[in-house]
Order: structure tokens, then sequence, then C-alpha cells
């Protein structure tokens, strides 16, 4: 008997079952185990030993899973890496790391044998032995005289035979669905032992070729390429720092055919879903057949078709995807490509292991040997600093791909346009004149809005009363399309009233605006124009969001409005101006981040504009001119805007000059979240002295009935962080031991944002 320890989706340590050799497990396999009474969970085998624990009663092992192991040596490290830095189980890190059908639970064994997931199959045919042993002369005389009176019999025979010399296939099977030919006629030829008929796995199609038709690059983007490979030669990361519209992707599917040429696999991050599409049709363009697609808008089961497939596969892969998209079981990480480093969406916020992408993809670098190389037009202040200080090489690219120009930037103040009468609805004279022009042009414009919904909230005129969360301390959004107003944290929503129920006037009024009031007034002041709108209410399903994007990328629309969603990424050749609606809620946000992030935002969406042609325009309406971030964008000056923030962060002892851990407590006796939080504080300051703050209440204090509170640890840059992590351990340990603590969820933030 041989006893392995196994990591199951819990926050939980390993657990130690008994198996037989027999069962041919391994290190890294999945298996079906019982755990408790009667619950049956996935587990991953992390290590075996011969030698029995000194424990009591050893469960066996109930059956092995999947005909590969799940998780590689290469991956395990990572994972082991994970839990050790972000603080958490290797069973959270299992939870996130492997797509859900791949990791079954259920309450019986019957039950869970149901849930295991099978792939699809589908029919696969070849010709009988006499007709491939014949040559093509002979074949073809053979195959008319078989199908004489057959005409489209003698067709299906012909098709096969094509497409398995075409597809080279070894054994001369091809997939049933690329054959012109129906049920009826599959079966006859069949049944006359014509051909053969077997159900296979469904697998990628791969067109193995290493003459991919590369974009020819400009001498900008020639002398990036080969500072990115001398970074790479120096085992260092690159920073590839381009403008907008630089030419950064011409240069990743370079290095993406030189890593496939070495039999290499490449992991390409991008911040949201929303991306991918147009850059997978770009990439898959140049390497047909070779990129895969990884993130939540796939369904399960193609999510674990990937995973499994790229479990089996021995090289040669380009994988696009989101963060998740790290803990796949990609052969031979040879390339890891961060596409906007900068951005927020690298970190898991809302469940442990809350880890960075970016700063995970740099760990497998490191652990693997692997080159890599992180994008931005606007990099983070941490990558900034880390290309300072020599750890990174920078690479800059300042020039737009074939020629172009940036943008001109024009700063519309908004106090100054209503007092003069140059506003109408939520828009300044000098947006409307440039939407004007544009469209008169035949140009295409997009609007940034960074609220969706049709306003924040409601509020009665007469007593001041907002409608409010009855589980969570925010107001409701008013949306137009159902008439509701929701709630963006815990999803209640209800009819909007229509008086108020305060004191019954019926004097209730919207309170700002956002992408859906923008898209309603834009259609009214531009009745001819053809206005969509692209944020989380329309783009529901990757069906929805794709037609958005194909229709305004065929011009089939005019003005797209959006949020965040239309920032990151997308090359629309026709876009001549582009307009920032409230920049003020960028700049005021209660983050030592917010003007660092304001830049990058603001920067980001601008680079949409002009990317095919000069004199596009981007307009950012503030009542804040005087701002610094807003005089930096328009001047398009990152490195004013770094030094400035620097010094603030250096003189306050914020990132990168610190590392932060932020510890989250939720319950929903507020007392007892309170008497809680002030005895963890307490025992941080024994530990960690002044480099504790709080406790404070969240910055939205109730979500689902949960009232929260934070503690936030500061460790200066010099300081051992392994040191700090294992005392901040001791913390935790000693506040889970504690009664007081037993109705308190505590989770830990390492490198808080």
């Amino acid at each position: 008997m041989l006893y392995a320890r196994i990591v199951l989706p819990l926050a939980q340590p390993p657990y130690t079952y008994a198996f037989d050799e027999s069962l041919g497990i391994g290190v890294g396999d999945a298996v079906a185990v019982q755990f408790g009474a009667r619950r049956y969970y996935t587990g991953i085998v992390w290590e075996i030993t011969t030698e029995r624990p000194s424990v009591g009663r050893i469960k066996e092992v109930c059956r092995r899973l999947y005909g590969v192991p799940l998780v590689g040596e290469r991956q395990r490290r990572l994972w082991e890496w994970v839990a050790d830095y972000y603080m958490c189980t290797l069973g959270e890190v299992m939870r996130i790391a492997l797509p859900s059908a791949a990791k079954p639970s259920a309450d019986s064994f019957d039950e869970f044998s149901e849930e295991i997931f099978t792939p699809r199959r589908e029919s696969y045919v070849v010709l009988c032995d006499e007709l491939r042993r014949l040559d093509a002369a002979a074949f073809e005389a053979q195959a008319v005289e078989l199908s004489r009176r057959a005409p489209r019999r003698l067709s299906t025979l012909r098709g096969i035979a094509r497409l398995a010399s075409e597809r080279k296939a070894a054994d001369g099977f091809v997939p049933r669905r690329l054959l012109d030919a129906d049920a009826g006629q599959i079966a006859t030829l069949r049944s006359r032992g014509l051909i053969v008929v077997e159900q296979r796995e469904v697998a990628a199609e791969r067109i193995d070729r290493s003459d991919f038709l590369l974009p020819l690059l400009s001498d900008a983007q020639q002398r990036a390429l080969d500072q990115t490979l001398g970074a790479f030669d120096e085992r260092k990361p690159a920073l590839l720092w381009g403008v907008t519209g630089s030419g950064k992707t011409e240069i990743y599917m370079h290095l993406m055919a030189r890593t496939l040429a070495r039999g290499g696999s490449v992991l390409m991050l991008v911040p949201e879903i929303v991306m991918t599409s147009q850059l997978i049709e770009r990439i898959e363009t140049v390497f047909p057949s070779r990129v895969t697609a990884y993130h939540s808008k796939l369904t399960p089961r193609r999510r674990t078709e990937a995973y499994l497939r790229l479990a089996a596969s021995t090289g040669g892969e380009i994988v696009i995807g989101v963060r998740s998209s790290i803990f796949l079981p990609l052969p031979s990480p040879d390339l890891l490509i961060v596409d906007e480093e900068h951005d927020a969406s690298y970190k898991q916020t809302d469940m442990q292991p809350r880890y960075n992408a970016r700063d995970c993809a740099v760990m497998i670098a490191r652990q693997s040997g692997a080159s890599i190389v992180l994008g931005s037009a606007t990099p983070s202040l941490e990558s900034y600093v880390n290309g300072l200080a020599g750890k990174y090489r920078t690479v800059r690219l300042d020039e737009r791909y074939g020629g172009g120009e940036l943008p001109r930037v024009v700063v519309s103040d908004t106090m100054r346009a209503v007092r003069r009468g140059e506003r109408k609805s939520h828009f300044n004279r000098a947006l409307l004149d440039g939407i004007g022009r544009a469209l008169d042009a035949g140009q295409q414009v997009m609007l940034f809005q960074n609220r969706r919904g049709y306003a924040p909230y409601v509020e009665c005129r007469e007593c001041g009363w907002t409608a409010r969360c009855p589980h969570c301390n925010v107001t409701l959004t008013l949306h137009r399309a159902p008439a509701r107003l929701e709630c963006h944290y815990c999803g209640y929503s209800i009819d909007p009233p229509a008086a108020c129920p305060n004191c019954k006037t019926q004097d209730i009024s919207n309170m700002g605006f956002g992408t859906e009031k923008v898209e309603q007034e834009i259609a009214r002041l531009f009745p001819e124009a053809r206005v969509a709108r692209l944020d989380r209410d329309t783009s529901t399903s990757e069906r929805a969001f794709t037609s958005i994007v194909s229709a305004f990328d065929q011009h089939r629309t005019d003005i797209m409005v959006g949020t965040q969603i239309i920032t990151k990424g997308f090359d629309f050749g026709s876009v001549s101006l582009v307009g920032i609606l409230n920049a003020d809620n960028l700049l005021n946000a209660p983050d030592f981040r917010a003007s660092e992030r304001a830049f990058q935002l603001m920067m980001q969406v601008a680079g949409r504009a002009g990317r095919r042609r000069s004199g596009a325009e981007v307009v950012i309406q503030t009542s804040q001119t005087d701002h610094p971030v807003i005089r930096q964008v328009a001047a398009g000056d990152y490195e004013s805007m770094a030094r400035m923030q620097l010094a603030e962060r250096r003189t306050f002892l914020y990132p990168p000059y610190s590392r932060l851990t932020r510890f989250m407590l939720r319950c929903r006796d507020y007392e007892r979240l309170r008497q809680c939080a002030r005895a963890m504080s307490e025992m941080l300051r024994r530990k960690f002295g002044s480099r504790v703050m709080g406790p404070v209440s969240s910055a939205v204090e109730t979500i689902r009935g949960e009232h929260r509170a934070e503690i936030l640890v500061k460790i200066e840059s010099g300081a051992s962080f392994d040191r700090a992590r294992a005392m901040m351990r001791e913390v935790v340990a000693a506040a889970a031991a504690m009664q007081e603590f037993k109705q308190v969820t505590l989770t830990v933030d390492v490198d808080a944002q």
C-alpha cells in the first residue's frame, strides 16, 4: 500500500490517503476521494510515500481520473509559490487554477462518477485498406467501378482521399464534418466495407509549418525587437514601453515565431477578455491553428477541453488568455508576454488567493528560465522603477506604426462651459463641435464615461431621500432598460418609486449620468448617427460583445459609448475623436494610486484615436483644468507624472517603496467585528509597531449584510518580506484560535492594490 498527500479544492492543508500501486497513480494526477462522511471531491496527488503516516484511520483513493496528469512539476512549483507568497492554502490555489468541470464534487460516488468530465467525440472516417494501398490512377479506376450509378458515393470517396493527402494524415483518418456527404452516404459506404468510421476525441486542428507570414517591421520596431532579444540574453524581463499604436503586437508576433521555431510555447496574458477577439484574429492570421483562447466567457466544457489538451501537448502552443491562464499546463513555456502590464485587472480581488498575474508571470519566467516581455504604453510605477534600477531592461518605442501622429488633446473646462451657456446635457460645446466634424467627415467617435447605468443614484429634491440597497451600504443605480434600481454589489433590484417613500412628493430626480444616459442623449443630439454602447450591461456574452465590436469595426455604427472596456487594446482605423466625459471622477478617488490610474486610463482611451490617420483629437471634459494629471495627460508626459507620484509615495512609504498587506474582516455582528478588528490590530502592532494602520471601515462598509473592516501593514522595501509574512501568519493563526473570531471571516491580501 502507498500513501499520498492530496490537495483538495478547500481552504485546508493536504490530506493523506492510501492507494494500491495497481491504480498507477503518480504525482500530479487527479483522483476521486471521499472527504468527511459522504462528500466526494477531486484531489491532486502532491506527494507519494511508502511510509504510513502516524495518524488514525486513513481512507483510500476511490479512482484515478483522466489519462494525463493535471498538474505538472512546473505548475506545482508555481502553486507552492502562490500559496506561500499570498498566504493561502494549496487548496485555495487549486480552486482557481483548475476549470470547474475538471474538478467535480458530489454527495455520492455514483453522482460524482456522472460528473467526471469526458471530452467531446466526433466521427472520423478512413478508406478501407484495399483502396488505401492503390496508387492514384488505380484508386480512381476502382472508385469509379465501385460507385457506378452513384456519383455522390464516388464524390465522397474522392473527398476522403483528397483530405487524407492534404492533411498528411498518417493513418488516413479525416474528420467526418469536413466531408460533403450526408449520413445516408456514409452509412452506405460503411455497410459496403469501403470506409471505416471511428469515434475520436475532438482535437484542435494543427497546421505544422514554420514559414509564418510575419508582418514587416519598421526601423523603430526592429530596434525594439533587437533590444528585447538583448534583454533575453541578459536573463532580464523586457519592459516594452511603446506609445499607443506603436506596433507592439507586431513585435510580439516576431518573438512568437522565434519561440515556435524552437519547439517552445507562448503564453500571452491580456487584462480583459474583451481585448482578445481582435487580438486573436490578428495573431491567428499569422499562426493558423496554433492559438488557444482561455477566459471566463468560454463554457466550462470548452475551458476543460483546452486544459486537458494542453496537458497532453508536447509544445508549439500559443495561449492567449486572462489572468487565470498562468495556471494552465503549458508545455515548454519559453516565452511569456504580459500585454498592458499596468492594468489593475491582473490582480485578483474577489477571492483567495489574491494574486497578481503579472507578478506570477515574472516568477514563472524566473523558475523555468523562460523569456518574458511586459508591454505597456503607460507602465506601472513598479515596473518603471524596476527598469530604472536595472532589474528590467526598458525598451522604448516612441513613434506610431506607419508614421501616424498622436492625437491632439483638448482640455475643456466644464465650469466655464456652464457659465457661458456652452453646455448641452453632459457635453461641452468643444466636444459637440468635434463630434459634428467627425461625423461630417465620415469618421467615428468613442465616448468614455466610467459609470454604467442611466444614473448613479436617484434623490428626492424635497427631503434628500436616496434609494439605497438594504443589504449593502451603497445607493442603487438607475437602469432604463429595463427600468430598475439595481445594486452593483449584490444584485438586489426594485422598481423605481413613483413618489418619495419618505415625504410622499413626486419630485425625484436622477443624479449624475452613466453610459446608458450618454447613449440616449447623444442619439437625441445627433439623430442621424448610429450609436452603440459597450459596457457590462450590453456585453453579457461573448457573442453580444463580438456583435457590438464587429459592427463598430465595420463602420456599421458611428459612435461608441462605453466604460473602461473601450480603453483596452482596440484598434479601429476610422476613430478620429475620443471624448472623456467626466475626468473628475477618475481624479478624486480615495486611493493613493488614483493619479497614476487616472493618467493611465486617459492615455489609454486617448490612444484609440488616430491610429490610421493624422488630425485626430481627444477632448477631456473636467472642472479641474489645472490638475497636474490633466496637464500631464495633455502633454503626454508620463515621466513627469512618475516623478511626482514617486516623490509622494517615497514620503508616505507607499509602493514601490513598501509592500502593503491588507487584512479584511467580515461579520454580520457589527460589535463583534469592531472587537475582533481592534484585537487583531493590537496583535499586529506588537510585532510591526507603527507599520500597522487601522482598523478602519472598508470603503463600502456593508456588502450582502456583512460589515467590513480593514487593517493595513506596510513593510518597507529593504526589510525581509519573507520574515514579515511568517510573523503575519503567526498573528492569523493566533486570531483563528480565539473564540471571538469564530463568527468573523478573515482574508489576507498581499500586495494590496
